[in-house]
């Protein structure tokens, strides 16, 4: 497939991407979609022409050049209203789609799961259904008398009466799914399971970290959009408590809307995390953008004030030093991250070769602060074998001592596991002496 790009500003706030690198991006995200981009073309204008956004010179431009590539689709770095997405199909005689269209296709080529399926489906028809009237030539070559209700009319009200009842039941499905999660999560809690989710923008490297931190096999991409579906793996800690990570949707600028609502029972897992690993692609020339735009999901989503680690990832494709001067840590410290005038909710890392692994491992650990390690002391009764052995499972036991009929135990686990502990243990048995 042939693609046409074109991108237009309207002004640049205070550190903003720069119009040719979101132009730069959409190149990237139709090339995930499958698309090959044969020409792009960039309208600087104060303000969107209200028909056509790019304005009518424009557009003759655009028909001309696409009519020389032979491209069959146009994508504009844009939303497009719906009369503007009709006027454009019939000027150019060509599929034109949008940014969000765009973003679209590709989370329906990426979904896998069955709730990813119905998430995609849901925000596609949310899009579609104001703009029904004008997509292609179909319906509009359907007539209809003046005034009068014609078949063309009676189709166009058909599908959306269609379209409304299906997205009637996608919502009831996905209310399902956020209930099934919520009682996950109640679980979760209930068994004493603090989570850590990955957020960041996308292509950042966050399902590379993941498996180099859980040790799986989650599939990675260097394209954007490669994870849609959420995965947990229980993530092993120094301390041995009980800890899940969980890698979710990459994030991006401009998100949909339709996208953010429709993938609100996926995005609710960040809500319950203890803690958030904000990747950064360190190599990347715009991740102060890219970091703008996530950190401004996350106060859409109501999550900005959750404890976080900033993780720079890709260090390997950058010299170290390189790296600190872009994130503007003080050339100093590049040699010794943990050294004490570093600050202590950045880590440098690479998932790839994985340098700097232990270092976030033992960082997660200190950062879990709703269920601190502490030391205990634990009496153990014969009959207390699960017990101890869930001790030993879920902390470090640091000193056993055996007495006759107990066994003293000098620990250092989580806060909740000490007191499941106590709650559970039986008191030992009593002491009879031998009367004479």
């Amino acid at each position: 497939m042939v693609g046409w790009a074109s991108s237009r500003r309207r002004g640049v706030a205070a550190g903003a991407p720069d119009a040719e690198e979101t132009l730069q991006e959409l190149h990237e995200l139709a090339a995930s979609a499958g698309a090959r981009v044969a020409a792009s073309t960039l309208q600087r204008t104060p303000e969107p022409d209200p028909a056509t956004l790019v304005g009518r010179g424009k557009v003759q431009e655009i028909r001309a050049s696409a009519r020389a590539a032979r491209a069959d689709v146009v994508i504009f770095d844009h939303d497009l209203t719906p009369t503007q997405l009709r006027n454009l199909e019939q000027a150019l005689d060509l599929k034109v789609i949008d940014r969000t269209q765009l973003i679209l296709d590709i989370f329906a080529r990426r979904a896998r799961t069955r709730e990813g399926q119905l998430q995609v489906e849901l925000a596609q028809l949310s899009y579609l259904l104001p703009r029904l009237a004008g997509r292609g030539t179909l319906l509009s070559r359907l007539g209809g008398g003046i005034g009068t209700r014609g078949p063309g009319e009676q189709q166009l009200e058909f599908d959306r009466r269609r379209i409304r009842a299906r997205i009637r039941r996608l919502r009831e499905a996905i209310e399902g799914v956020r209930a099934q999660r919520a009682l996950h999560r109640a679980h979760r809690r209930a068994c004493h399971f603090q989570m850590v989710a990955l957020v960041g923008y996308t292509n950042a490297g966050k399902s590379t970290l993941f498996n180099a931190l859980t040790r799986s096999c989650v599939s990675t991409s260097p394209r954007l959009f490669a994870t849609l579906d959420p995965t947990v793996r229980a993530l092993p800690l120094r301390s041995r408590r009980a800890v899940l990570l969980s890698d979710t949707v990459g994030f991006i600028r401009k998100l949909p809307a339709h996208l953010v609502a429709s993938f609100r029972a996926t995005l609710e897992e960040l809500e319950g995390a203890s803690l958030l690993l904000h990747v950064t692609d360190a190599s990347h020339p715009q991740h102060a953008a890219q970091d703008a735009a996530v950190e401004e999901l996350l106060e859409k989503l109501g999550i900005a004030s959750t404890p976080r680690l900033h993780v720079w990832n890709k260090i390997d494709l950058l010299e170290p030093r390189e790296a600190m001067r872009r994130a503007g840590v003080p050339s100093r410290q590049a040699e010794d991250p943990d050294s004490p005038g570093t600050c202590r909710r950045d880590v440098w890392v690479s998932a790839r070769s994985g340098e700097g692994g232990e270092t976030l491992l033992r960082r997660i650990d200190e950062a879990l602060e709703e269920d601190p390690i502490v030391e205990a002391h634990f009496e153990f009764s014969p009959s207390d074998s699960e017990q101890l052995a869930l001790l030993h499972r879920s902390g470090i036991v640091l000193s056993t001592h055996f007495e006759d009929d107990r066994v003293l135990v000098h620990a250092r686990v989580a806060a909740s596991l000490r007191q499941r502990l106590h709650a559970s243990l039986a008191p030992p048995p009593p002491k009879v002496s031998a009367g004479g």
